[in-house]
């Protein structure tokens, strides 16, 4: 099953102030989620969004929707992205 790939507001600021050389291995391992969710993929519990996928230092927090679509709501590093928002 292929998936399409949306990012949100949030995500692309991520994204701009992430270094390019990383940034260019994140879009090299989105294209490989969009093939049968293929990577590190962890479903979270007690957690929004419900997915992680892991490269390297960073975390891409998304969720599937029913139509065949991966929304993904932050790219954030590490040791930031599980800590409770406000």
């Amino acid at each position: 099953m292929t998936y399409d790939i949306v990012l949100k507001p949030q995500a692309i600021k991520d994204l701009k102030m992430i270094p390019k050389t990383d940034a260019k291995h994140i879009f090299n391992r989105l294209e490989i989620l969009t093939v049968d969710l293929k990577g590190d993929v962890k479903q979270l519990t007690n957690f929004t969004p419900e997915y992680r996928l892991r490269i390297g230092n960073y975390r891409i927090l998304f969720e599937i929707e029913s139509d065949n679509k991966i929304v993904v709501y932050r790219i954030i590093n590490r040791k930031d992205a599980y800590k409770k928002r406000k």
